[in-house]
């Protein structure tokens, strides 16, 4: 039988001239609705992908007690004898969990990644009622929740030492961790550090306001004049004048390099399978409550004068972040000493480089800090 002949006979069409198609071919019949068509198939189709099938994986979701409060914690990783790595969110309350479907897949090959969220956020502002959540949001309890979450992912892997990565807010969270209990970790990982931050707060609003001038942009300059002067030294700022600051300082790429915004990274969070459809609507909730409380004093901070860590320093930073000052990051990872340093800039990132160089991000977990395990003679493999 010839090609052409075979074809027809398999597939029931006719390889002769063309002619209108019959109500009975092939290509009258209606074509099958594409997929995703609601979000509970798009996350449906995302937890599949991304599902840890490995013999010795890891993949929990569950309510853990921290702090004498239930708290949403996410682990998983492609081999629990790998180290373990604690990630800290930003904000306070810009939790992490829901845009990690994205940018840590490639982080569980080579750890074991545990992230949660933070009382008063996320999943967890959703466990408990606000109001007896409040006299408890205080740096200090922040800090000790950290510090139970690092002892909980080294009981329940066994592991003598862990890493801990901090972003943003989250990178005060973990200094302290790491100033503590130095003895706990393979290194820790500053992301977006936090550093002198009344300064940080001033350059940004510079950094804006010379970019509104250069453009001519009348609304910018009389927004970021009216709050104007910008973190006065002595005073905390008002929550009106950090959200003025921050909406011109992501406009201008501060945020998201080369963005006017950070909902490339935001939007993410809408796939996340690790959120229900009821969820998803509040699942920032927690972040404007948290704010509320937190958000100016830990703009108040200044962490340059923490000069010594115990244990290895690993700062990743955005060039053009204008969020968390990154050149004031620099100059104190120039300054602190510590067992081992190392810094990495990342080009073409502003303030969130897991999302925007999340490629680079991975290479360089795997370059600088996973060799830090072995150092640590960590009890897992390689």
């Amino acid at each position: 039988m010839q090609r052409r002949e075979f074809i027809a006979a398999a597939t029931g069409l006719s390889l002769g001239a063309s002619r209108p198609p019959s109500a009975n071919s092939v290509a009258a019949v209606p074509p099958k609705p594409v997929k995703p068509a609601t979000r509970s198939e798009a996350t449906a189709i995302i937890a599949n992908a991304r599902k840890i099938t490995t013999p010795n994986g890891v993949e929990r979701l569950e309510a853990l007690r921290i702090g004498g409060i239930d708290q949403w914690v996410s682990v998983r990783g492609a081999d629990r004898r790998n180290p373990v790595l604690l990630h800290i969110h930003g904000g306070p309350g810009y939790i992490s969990i829901p845009m990690s479907w994205w940018f840590s897949r490639g982080w569980e090959e080579y750890f074991t990644v545990v992230q949660w969220d933070q009382r008063a956020t996320g999943k967890t502002y959703l466990l408990t009622d606000p109001a007896t959540v409040v006299p408890s949001l205080t740096n200090e309890r922040m800090i000790n929740d950290a510090e139970e979450m690092a002892a909980w992912a080294r009981k329940t892997f066994g592991k003598d030492k862990i890493f801990v990565s901090g972003h943003s807010w989250g990178s005060y969270l973990g200094l302290e961790l790491a100033r503590r209990q130095p003895d706990w970790l393979h290194a820790y990982i500053g992301v977006g550090q936090m550093t002198d931050m009344p300064e940080s707060e001033r350059r940004g609003w510079r950094y804006a306001m010379d970019a509104a001038r250069r453009e001519g942009n009348a609304q910018a300059i009389r927004d970021l004049e009216s709050i104007a002067p910008y973190a006065p030294a002595g005073r905390l700022i008002p929550l009106k004048d950090i959200y003025t600051q921050r909406r011109w300082v992501e406009f201008y790429g501060g945020t998201m390099a080369y963005r006017h915004g950070n909902d490339a990274e935001g939007d993410l969070g809408n796939l996340s399978p690790d959120y229900t459809d009821a969820e998803i609507p509040r699942i920032w909730e927690g972040n404007a409550f948290a704010e509320r409380y937190l958000l100016s004093e830990a703009l108040s901070l200044d962490l340059s004068q923490v000069r010594t860590l115990g244990c290895p320093l690993i700062v990743f930073a955005g060039r053009h972040d204008m969020n968390v000052n990154s050149e004031l990051a620099s100059d104190w990872f120039t300054a602190v000493a510590a067992p081992s340093k190392h810094f990495v800039w990342f080009e073409h990132s502003a303030h969130l480089p897991m999302t925007e160089e999340r490629g680079k991000y991975l290479l360089s977990l795997v370059l600088y800090a996973r060799p830090l395990a072995k150092e640590g003679a960590d009890n897992g493999s390689t």
